[in-house]
């Protein structure tokens, strides 16, 4: 019986990319897999001549065979059934389903044992965000012990290599040509084995202690901005990599300005003579310098003055957004007023100064 053209198993063309094969196997082999399919031999066996066809166009050498000299290349024992079939099965479904099985880990352990992420949150000034800052913060973690320096054993002597996953991490089973891959019971995937733990971590590695971690706060920080500080979450397993702080930042409220973005808003009183008349103030800035500011006569409830460069700074950049100045622009930087000359709105002189970009 003349087996199927594995171009035509998998749906594609000869000039099918690595990428286009790789694809359509993902999308056969999810429909036909047997866990989807329980007690359907059909549907196994189509699993079977899609996983086949698989291993043979993704690697070039033998789709190059097999474009040549087709399923003539592989009648020697190339491709084959049974045990050889399982174990090269084994490898491709690892190559393609590996992170969603093994949750991100292939090889070796696999990244068993890795400390885990810490979350902190930090609340700074508006100050602090216009300027930066480095601020000392204290967090209860878990942290290499001392006395077995992480490893784990007693005395500091050397762990040995898992007798069931011969150092692995991870032990196969198989089930006629389906092979399933688990984390070793054993060793939890570590690879090795601890003879004598350390009495005073269990033989963890680590031990829960309070961590002292200075943070730089870089100007131009807002509400929500994540800082990550790589190695220096939870403590690993046994000296397996540490997790990582992520460092969540909230400001607070300033007794003078408002932020909104890049730009600040700052409300200043005026006197009623100088909106009708016009005259120069002084309003002060996040920067704590002070800016003028000229008023002109008649100026209206609602005006804005612009100074430009004098806002908040830009994260990670040397910009700085606008800050009050000249009269108007939208969208910049104002100071804007809410009070006016006679015959305005208002009646009280009072202003806003909105410093931004």
């Amino acid at each position: 019986m003349a087996k199927e053209d594995f171009y035509a198993v998998l749906g594609v063309g000869r000039d099918a990319s690595t990428e286009q094969i790789k694809k359509a196997y993902r999308k056969l082999a999810l429909k036909h897999h047997p866990d989807r399919n329980p007690g359907n031999k059909e549907a196994e066996k189509r699993f079977k001549e899609i996983t086949g066809a698989y291993e043979v166009l993704k690697d070039d050498q033998k789709r190059a065979a097999f474009d040549r000299f087709g399923h003539a290349a592989f009648e020697q024992g190339g491709l084959g059934d049974g045990a050889g079939f399982a174990s090269g099965f084994a490898d491709v479904f690892d190559e393609m389903f590996g992170d969603f099985i093994h949750g991100g880990g292939r090889g070796g352990n696999g990244g068993a044992g890795r400390g885990g992420d810490l979350r902190y949150n930090l609340e700074t000034t508006l100050d602090d965000a216009f300027h930066g800052k480095t601020v000392e913060i204290r967090i209860p973690t878990s942290v290499p012990c001392g006395a077995c320096k992480g490893i784990g054993s007693a005395g500091g002597a050397a762990p040995s290599t898992c007798p069931t996953c011969r150092g692995h991490g991870r032990v196969r089973t198989q089930s006629g040509f389906f092979t399933v891959e688990r984390v070793c019971v054993t060793c939890q995937g570590q690879g090795q084995v601890i003879k004598a733990p350390c009495k005073t971590c269990g033989g963890s590695g680590r031990q829960r202690k309070e961590k002292t971690l200075s943070v730089n706060i870089p100007p131009g920080v807002e509400d929500g901005t994540r800082i990550r500080l790589g190695g220096e979450g939870e403590a690993g397993l046994r000296g397996a990599p540490a997790g990582d702080l992520y460092i969540f930042l909230s400001v607070s409220p300033h007794k003078l300005f408002r932020r909104d973005g890049a730009d600040i808003h700052c409300r200043v009183p005026i006197l009623m003579t100088v909106a009708a008349l016009g005259g120069a103030i002084e309003i002060p800035a996040i920067d704590d310098s002070r800016a003028r500011i000229t008023i002109p006569a008649g100026t209206q409830t609602g005006q804005q003055f612009r100074l430009k460069g004098r806002g908040m700074a830009v994260l990670r950049s040397q910009a700085r957004a606008p800050k009050p100045g000249p009269c108007g622009a939208p969208g910049t930087g104002a100071a804007q007023c809410t009070g006016g000359a006679p015959g305005g709105p208002g009646e009280r002189g009072e202003g806003e100064a909105r410093a931004g970009g």
